[in-house]
């Protein structure tokens, strides 16, 4: 079956930035599942997947345009330790490259810790892989129909149903 709209493929992936050493892969674990067309993973792995099938091995670089996006400097401010989620004892342990969660308008956010002090912190919102050409390699494992509620929910259902 062929990769196209509202088909559920499930892949391995190996991830690297180019020219450098392997950031993740998938091959410890299952198969990642996603649901083609509804923008479930990065926009140049997608676009790649478009007309393989099971069993096809490829290999995709991805630019920051259509990976995680540019970097925006911006996106890095100081906040009150206060506003991080979790106990005071875990606040009290925060260091530089953690990935801890902000309590925003728009609900919890993970964020990155730049600079820790007594009562602040200094984080940035960028996505860790912002502004990274990367390097896929994916092999295909299986390609099927999606059902209606898949594609209803606009994602792929695991084994057993869902998997939110």
């Amino acid at each position: 079956m062929i990769i196209d709209k509202n088909k559920v493929v499930s892949f391995h992936y190996r991830l690297a930035e180019e020219g450098g050493k392997e950031i993740e892969n998938s091959y410890d674990g299952e198969p990642m599942l996603f649901l083609k067309g509804h923008n479930n993973i990065v926009a140049g792995l997608e676009k790649a997947m478009e007309g393989k099938q099971s069993g096809d091995q490829f290999s995709v670089t991805v630019p920051p345009s259509e990976g995680y996006g540019e970097r925006n400097e911006a996106n890095q401010q100081r906040i009150p330790i206060k506003h991080l989620h979790g106990d005071k004892k875990s606040k009290s342990k925060i260091r530089a490259g953690m990935v801890v969660s902000v309590q925003t308008e728009d609900g919890p956010r993970q964020v990155t810790v730049v600079k820790a002090g007594k009562f602040n912190v200094d984080v940035d919102s960028n996505h860790p892989l912002a502004g990274r050409t990367l390097v896929f390699e994916v092999e295909v494992v299986d390609v099927r129909e999606a059902t209606a509620d898949e594609i209803a929910h606009g994602h792929a259902h695991g084994v057993g149903g869902h998997q939110h």
